[in-house]
């Protein structure tokens, strides 16, 4: 299971977008910072199974302690599967607390660390630019709950769009066989 984190704001996300010749397309928002964290692990069977993807947010920035509550919520996702987490380098995954709490759940989880300075490996990435690039793309919401409203619905769209786990994983150079 890959898993990373990302962040959206009220500020849009712009992207192009088409308009009538002659009128350009102006975006709206009202300058706030608000942000909402967002979580995902992609999840592959390593039989041959098929892909599922956990999803959580949050309003505001992950912690250690935010991140451990994403994570107990990852293994009721999992219904109490064995797991092998690859996550990236981000301070709160090396904390002395996060450390000791990965300690206690080998019993079900195993984790490894993606290189460093190397994104391109994580096929949550694609995931984010999916995301970003459609639900999220020129949206000027007024309140955080639009969205995070959003990026449920583009998680329900990848969810239920089956290859594109596979193509995100693929986009990375990397297969389960």
């Amino acid at each position: 299971m890959f898993w990373d984190e990302s962040g959206a704001s009220l500020l849009p996300v712009t992207r192009r977008t088409w308009a009538p010749r002659g009128r350009t397309p102006v975006i709206c928002h009202r300058f706030k910072w608000k942000r909402v964290s967002m979580a995902a692990g992609l999840c592959y069977g390593s039989r041959g199974g098929g892909a599922a993807l956990a999803f959580h947010h949050q309003v505001g920035a992950y912690d250690t302690d935010t991140l451990i509550g994403a994570l107990e919520q990852l293994r009721r996702f999992l219904g109490g599967q064995k797991a092998t987490l690859v996550w990236d380098g981000l301070p709160a995954h090396r904390s002395h607390a996060m450390g000791a709490w990965l300690r206690r759940q080998r019993s079900w989880l195993v984790v490894e660390p993606l290189p460093a300075y190397a994104p391109e490996l994580n096929p949550v990435e694609p995931l984010w630019s999916s995301l970003k690039g459609v639900e999220l793309a020129n949206l000027a919401g007024d309140t955080l709950q639009e969205v995070i409203a959003a990026a449920e619905r583009g998680i329900a769209r990848i969810r239920a769009t089956h290859h594109l786990a596979f193509s995100f994983l693929r986009y990375c150079g990397l297969s389960l066989w």
